[in-house]
């Protein structure tokens, strides 16, 4: 299947962020990975002229493709799949309950320069407990540059650059899985990086129990507020009471100089929940 040649015929779109996958080996691992059966829904977000969306509708039972590019919709057309339907519109603007009642797998290949609102939008934030996009979703095969995929996938062990909120949006909602690097030369036209797999297993709850989740996500965002400065700083700065801020990172053992990216989402969900219980003591 000579992927290159069929891609050339069509005319990308640079703002649209369009790199066609043109690697049958990789195609075939997205496959594997997604482990359809023939009892499986499946949107495909971004499937441009079709090269993954033509393997999909032969395992899955119905395909959803959701596309922004018109011309792109005209190729997927020519596929003329009974299971597949196509639906020309912005992901970021998609409800996925209405399209389907069913729980459904996600394969993604996204413009990478909306990759975290696309996350965002599927799993939705760490306080949004009820959001009706990751209820219908089982998991998710992502297509992402590389360095985000290495972020999605840290841990405080990680480098410090790439362990921060992208990591804690994508983890409290999912179990993360990098399962195969992609090169440059996957794609049609080569992007200027290369890219990643990963795989995104949905909880059915959030990775922790907490009393209150907007909470947690200030904490969070105020401890990633300034990369250089430490955790106390950084609190204070998000509006936290020096006081408070104290007596929490001493009851949850913390120095007050260490950085927030040396913090594990556990750690953070217990400092959350002592900056409440400080609050006004």
């Amino acid at each position: 299947m000579n992927y290159f040649e069929r891609a050339k015929f069509f005319k990308t779109k640079k703002r649209l962020g369009q790199n066609f996958l043109i690697n049958p080996d990789v195609i075939e691992d997205i496959i594997t990975h997604a482990e359809i059966s023939p009892e499986d829904t499946v949107i495909e977000i971004g499937p441009g002229v079709g090269f993954v969306t033509e393997q999909l509708v032969k395992y899955a039972k119905k395909v959803i493709a959701i596309e922004l590019d018109e011309e792109a919709v005209k190729e997927l057309e020519k596929l003329n799949a009974p299971n597949l339907k196509i639906i020309h519109q912005d992901i970021l603007k998609t409800d996925f309950s209405a399209l389907t009642t069913e729980k459904v797998k996600v394969v993604a290949n996204i413009p990478y320069y909306i990759t975290s609102p696309i996350i965002a939008h599927l799993l939705g934030e760490v306080d949004d407990l009820d959001n009706k996009n990751r209820n219908l979703i089982k998991d998710i095969i992502l297509m992402v540059q590389e360095e985000v995929a290495l972020r999605m996938a840290a841990d405080e062990t990680s480098p410090s650059k790439q362990y921060g909120l992208l990591t804690i949006l994508s983890q409290f909602w999912a179990d993360v899985e990098i399962f195969r690097r992609v090169g440059r030369k996957s794609f049609y036209p080569a992007p200027k990086v290369n890219s990643a797999l990963v795989k995104l297993v949905v909880r059915e709850n959030p990775k922790l129990d907490l009393t209150d989740y907007s909470h947690f996500r200030k904490t969070v965002k105020a401890a990633f507020s300034q990369r250089r400065k430490n955790i106390k700083n950084c609190l204070m700065h998000g509006g936290f009471s020096k006081e408070n801020i104290q007596k929490s990172l001493a009851a949850v053992g913390i120095d007050e100089n260490t950085r927030g990216e040396k913090l594990s989402i556990e750690t953070f969900g217990k400092l959350s929940e002592e900056l409440i219980k400080n609050k006004d003591a």
